[in-house]
């Protein structure tokens, strides 16, 4: 089976640049040792290149638009996902201290990861080859990504910020093993209360959100 771009672009890293990669701050000396600095430097990569990507994509779309999708296309939740069909997070697991393993199954890591690889690879690797990498690793979020659909979340705080309503988001439970969490949030805003599910906390406050605009509407 051939290589994940990403998994593609760690494998043609330098050994010591995949050491850096490949670090998390709580295991090295000095935090200029981990991937933090490349993380930083992939996130705003992976928002060039995502956004080149949409305006390609969808060449009628508003500011707005290209704003909004881009936000679906590069979250954390997305990045994680990512890094997970990669095999980045089993990566990190192989070389990590035995009582910091467990850090492999963090969403918030794995999404870090992808962006430290895309970082690493601006540097190491040129332009070309971690642009074809990140096209191919987010080809999928990006065809799904839709001008004039928003985030549920987002469309919820605007629909409570006109009619001057408070949201609460409640996790209400957490199950199954660190590698395969899932979660189960109630949203509440006014008088209207809805549960959602979902893999990460984010995705479970984006089901409740969306459960909760259904009550909203049937009750207009």
């Amino acid at each position: 089976m051939p290589l994940s771009p990403l998994a593609g672009l760690l494998a043609q890293l330098g050994p010591a640049r995949r050491r850096q990669v490949l670090s998390h701050r709580s295991w090295v000396a000095e935090r200029t040792d981990s991937y933090e600095r490349l993380e930083f430097l992939g996130d705003s990569v992976l928002q060039l290149i995502v956004t080149e990507e949409l305006m390609r994509h969808h060449p009628a779309a508003s500011e707005g638009d290209l704003a909004w999708m881009r936000q679906t296309v590069v979250d954390g939740e997305m990045c994680a996902h990512v890094a997970v069909l990669a095999g980045l997070h089993e990566q990190l697991r192989a070389v990590a201290p035995e009582h910091s393993r467990s850090l492999a199954d963090q969403p918030s890591v794995q999404a870090a990861l992808t962006e430290a690889v895309i970082g690493a690879a601006w540097i190491d690797l040129g332009i070309p080859a971690t642009t074809d990498a990140v096209r191919g690793a987010f080809a999928a979020a990006v065809a799904a990504a839709v001008p004039g659909q928003r985030d549920p979340k987002t469309t919820l705080q605007e629909l409570a910020a006109r009619t001057g309503v408070a949201i609460h988001y409640e996790v209400t439970r957490i199950d199954g093993p660190a590698h395969r969490r899932g979660f189960t949030t109630r949203v509440t805003v006014g008088t209207a209360v809805a549960e959602g599910v979902g893999g990460s906390k984010q995705s479970s406050e984006r089901a409740a959100a969306t459960a909760v605009l259904d009550v909203l509407a049937e009750s207009a």
